[in-house]
């Protein structure tokens, strides 16, 4: 009797749990209040259990279809198809990478084109002869350069203002043609007011401002196989020289039109005068969003001090005291532009031409970021030239760029390379001007497969055989992230385009996130200036 008690109270405990709780208020009403029975957490941990989230991965839906960008975790995917809005949260793949837990983990922008925007949307109908070219002209580009048989959308837009003499700006993405695009205006204006009798060259009639002395080559190797067709001379003004090798190279060609130089040398030539600007019938400011940068802007300052420039197009045609034609051209829109042109003309006299990918990720190229530790950057690149170097013997390949940002990481690096019979190829800025000459020719004749170099290989400089680049170190802004990755996927390139970048730094990733979220938008990356009609920064 003394056990039964026991037994039927605890069975009257039971009827009472399970029976709902009255409302307390004493209002006769039905509704219950909830119980709870199970700890939440240990509720929670129940359902994952039942789930298999335990033991087993979720398994992760993945649309059909091409991907925009493909992550390690395939839920960070994003379909070629969908755009994310300008407003709506992105999931970033990037977004944890500033933790140390998230080394090795990596993620690609896949290539959705295959061909350059620059060949995109043009008609088998478009022609160079269209654009206003004249016949002669048009015969020397063909025997210069018989690949080239339509114009490029940048081209197209640049050529025909020029004829018409305006002062141009022409940003536009890397390898879209802007060489040729004011070569052949300009050459067909020195036609038009030849005086071949009188050519001197300490008064060139032409003159194309570069950064860098591998830029000079390029472009004076392009614009003397023009010009040899047309009977104009056109001789290169490289950096790096004293004074007495400076008039030396002035005197070897008796009888100049067109000179490409460097600020610098062209610097020393205007101080010691020995060349004289008074002919002066077109300036060309090539790559100006890095002739702006502080190590170039005073000079630059004072070769345009020194130079002709027309305030109006009125002034080209003066028979009397004609002026100069100012072209500016580059892959992004530099800032101070507007306080260089206060100071040589006004912008209602510029035409601005920019391109619709500008300042954008390139849609063609794959891009691939890598979160690595420091130590492990020297591993990872070795594997990827080996591999590389193993699979060109199967099937034919291009040459590989390898950019750092310090010329002492060139040469450290190179010293590794050595050390694993990778050959190879440095330049870097520290370099003699003997040893540099001939580097980047040497490279894009590909007598080496590996370049290993510095953003002096990342300005303007044409690259059609490389196939892969690598930011060993990842670049310190968007501008050289930009110039570097249009190294690829060039207009005329023969093998499609991949860059790789290695991300080490806490700022490396800041930038990343912002070249993701710029690519999962389809949007222009940030902070990059747009407009060369901003207003002028108020002075204190």
């Amino acid at each position: 009797m003394a056990l039964a008690r026991p037994a039927r109270f605890l069975s009257l405990a039971v009827r009472l749990l399970r029976e709902p709780r009255r409302n307390l208020a004493g209002r006769g009403s039905d509704e219950s209040l909830p119980v709870v029975r199970v700890p939440r957490a240990l509720q929670r941990r129940q359902e994952q259990r039942q789930s298999g989230r335990g033991s087993f991965p979720r398994p992760v839906l993945v649309r059909p279809g091409p991907l925009l960008i493909s992550a390690r975790r395939p839920e960070l995917n994003q379909p070629a198809r969908l755009t994310l809005g300008r407003w709506e949260c992105a999931p970033l793949a990037s977004r944890g990478w500033k933790h140390r837990r998230s080394r090795r983990d990596h993620f690609s922008i896949e290539r959705v084109q295959q061909e350059a925007p620059a060949l995109r949307n043009l008609s088998p109908r478009d022609s160079f002869e269209d654009l206003g070219l004249e016949p002669r002209v048009l015969l020397a580009l063909q025997e210069a350069a018989p690949e080239v048989v339509r114009p490029t959308s940048v081209q197209s837009k640049t050529i025909p203002p020029l004829l018409r003499g305006r002062h141009v700006l022409c940003a536009a993405e890397t390898g879209s043609g802007k060489t040729l695009s004011y070569l052949l205006p300009l050459f067909q204006r020195l036609l038009r007011s030849a005086n071949l009798d009188s050519r001197r060259s300490t008064a060139p009639r032409g003159m194309v401002v570069v950064p860098s002395r591998e830029l000079a080559e390029q472009v004076q190797a392009v614009a003397q196989s023009l010009g040899r067709y047309l009977d104009l001379q056109v001789i290169p003004l490289g950096g790096g020289l004293g004074m007495s090798r400076l008039k030396l190279q002035l005197c070897r060609y008796p009888s100049a039109d067109v000179v490409v130089a460097t600020p610098g040398a062209l610097w020393k030539a205007l101080k010691s005068q020995l060349i004289n600007l008074e002919r002066l019938s077109f300036i060309v400011l090539d790559e100006v969003d890095t002739l702006l940068d502080e190590s170039f802007l005073e000079l630059v300052d004072y070769i345009l001090e020194k130079s002709p420039i027309a305030e109006s197009p009125d002034e080209l045609e003066d028979p009397f005291n004609p002026k100069a034609q100012l072209v500016m051209v580059g892959a992004t829109f530099p800032e101070g532009l507007n306080q260089l042109l206060s100071k040589v003309s006004s912008p209602d006299y510029l035409t601005t031409i920019t391109s619709s990918k500008l300042h954008c990720i390139m849609p063609h190229v794959k891009q691939t970021f890598m979160r690595l530790k420091g130590a492990e950057k020297v591993t990872e690149l070795v594997q990827i030239l080996k591999q590389h170097d193993k699979t060109k013997k199967t099937e034919p390949s291009g040459t590989i760029l390898v950019f750092c940002n310090s010329s002492s990481t060139v040469n450290w690096l190179g010293y590794i390379l050595d050390d694993h019979k990778i050959q190879h190829l440095r330049l870097q800025g520290q370099m003699p001007a003997s040893m540099r000459a001939g580097i980047f020719q040497s490279f894009q004749n590909s007598s080496q497969n590996v370049l290993v170099c510095t953003d002096i290989a990342s300005r303007g400089l044409d690259s059609i055989h490389v196939e892969l680049i690598v930011n060993y170190d990842f670049p310190l802004t968007l501008q050289d992230y930009i110039h570097r990755a249009g190294r690829v996927g060039r207009v005329g390139s023969e093998v499609p385009g991949t860059v790789i970048s290695f991300v080490t730094h806490p700022w490396d990733v800041s930038l990343v996130q912002k070249i993701e979220l710029a690519a999962r938008r389809r949007r222009s990356l940030p902070g990059l200036p747009s407009s060369v009609r901003d207003p002028l920064p108020q002075q204190a």
